[in-house]
């Protein structure tokens, strides 16, 4: 969901960055404290790990807390590839040891419980209270189970997952995908735009596809669709084609594919079309910013947090950044590596706003690779600027796409999608 801004907007919300930077206040209110310069960073997956890494590579006098509750990360990107069985857990599991042992981060693995934007304290879930100078919020998403009749958070814990988010889930879709009768068919159900990683459900499509064809053969994959387009589309498509003639069907909003209500016990769901039964059925419910955001009040009726897309502060709660999935980001989509872009440009706007400076207009950048097969890669790139209309893509910077790509450049595209996981992994967490 973009954010629109006049030429007005942006002019102020510039003044006000610089004006807040040079006189070293949270919005004209409060002086920074005396003493060491303290930010917490909430979220411990792209964005708040690559925050938490580059501000104390920037500054590392700062004190820099990260709160995560879980001592192994699992990353959502390449879980597709478990699911598919060309990947196990044990491939994106991420821990925090280099951020702790090299640059010095603390790490405390607990739950952010509420956030008091007033007196610039986080309150943990254990009873631990902590100060900030500055806070960077990336709480990734939260789920609207009610927008479905039928589904809940415990129907998704045990019969319909939506593993969006890796780890239990991810398992949990594996084993029923092992589990399932050659000859019943993989529902997958995607919620309209905006939510997280647009071309996931259809990556996730594609590798179960694989694995069918090879291990069900009388199984195919059902896309029962929201919306009327979908991410990488004609890219997506064209794979299918060469690769899964039969196998994946999807369906547009329009045409049946809008999802309506679920019954977990007779593994059906409804849709104007009628109900359709499944095997497996991955339902992904419509969301929204994480719970600690919602919380805090630091979104707004979208559901998303509204930001000043020069450093990514919160245009709610000053002193308060917000990246990754939450945040409303204009033209950038909800990815890992979008948010990780967003904590790099966030760290370097921490940084000199705690010395008092002016933070610099930001670079964005996404690079998006999916997995059509195990030798069949596609990707998307795109840089962004900042103008009145907010974060705009620059048009021609981003790069090819394998559209009309021969053999060897699709097989060169999935080994460059696990040269980029590798990569990315490797920056952030060590």
């Amino acid at each position: 969901m973009g954010q629109k801004f006049t030429r007005r907007d942006f002019n102020k919300l510039f003044i006000a960055g610089a004006a807040g930077s040079t006189l070293g206040v949270f919005g004209g209110a409060k002086p920074l404290f005396a003493s060491q310069k303290r930010v917490v960073v909430i979220g411990g997956g792209f964005g708040g790990a690559s925050a938490a890494k580059y501000i104390k590579k920037l500054d590392s006098s700062v004190s820099v807390t990260l709160v995560e509750p879980a001592t192994t990360f699992y990353t959502c990107p390449f879980s597709n590839w478990v699911m598919g069985g060309l990947k196990d857990m044990k491939d994106i599991a991420q821990t925090f040891d280099v951020l702790k042992s090299q640059y010095g981060v603390e790490v405390i693995h607990d739950e952010a419980a509420e956030i008091d934007a007033a007196n610039h304290t986080v309150k943990l879930k254990g009873g631990k209270e902590l100060k900030y100078d500055r806070l960077v919020v990336s709480p990734g998403i939260d789920f609207n189970y009610d927008a479905i009749e039928g589904y809940s958070e415990e129907v998704a814990n045990t019969k319909m997952p939506h593993a969006y988010q890796a780890g239990p889930q991810t398992e949990l879709l594996t084993k029923q995908l092992q589990d399932m009768a050659d000859g019943d068919n993989v529902l997958i159900c995607p919620p309209g735009n905006p939510f997280r990683c647009p071309p996931g459900p259809y990556e996730r499509a594609s590798l179960i596809a694989n694995y069918l064809k090879k291990n069900k053969p009388n199984s195919k994959v059902i896309i029962l669709d929201a919306k009327e387009k979908f991410s990488k589309q004609g890219l997506f498509t064209k794979g299918w084609d060469k690769l899964y003639s039969g196998i994946i069907e999807w369906r547009a909003g329009s045409a049946g594919g809008k999802v309506m209500s679920v019954d977990p016990a007779a593994m059906t769901v409804q849709t104007a079309s009628g109900p359709v039964k499944g095997g497996v059925i991955n339902v992904i419910p419509p969301q929204r910013a994480g719970k600690i955001a919602f919380d805090a009040g630091l979104t707004n009726e979208s559901g998303w947090c509204p930001v000043n897309p020069i450093t990514f502060e919160s245009t709610i709660h000053p002193g308060i950044h917000v990246i990754g999935d939450a945040c409303i980001a204009g033209a950038m989509p909800k990815s890992g590596f979008a948010a990780s872009s967003q904590g790099k440009v966030t760290a370097a706007s921490v940084v000199r706003l705690l010395q008092g400076k002016v933070p610099a207009p930001p670079s964005l950048v996404n690079t998006c690779y999916s997995l059509v097969g195990p030798g069949y890669g596609i990707s998307v790139a795109a840089v962004y600027k900042l103008t009145s209309d907010g974060i705009v893509s620059i048009k021609g910077a981003g790069g090819l796409t394998p559209m009309d790509a021969d053999d060897d450049q699709l097989t060169e595209e999935a080994t460059y999608a696990r040269g980029w996981y590798n990569n990315i992994a490797q920056d952030i967490w060590g």
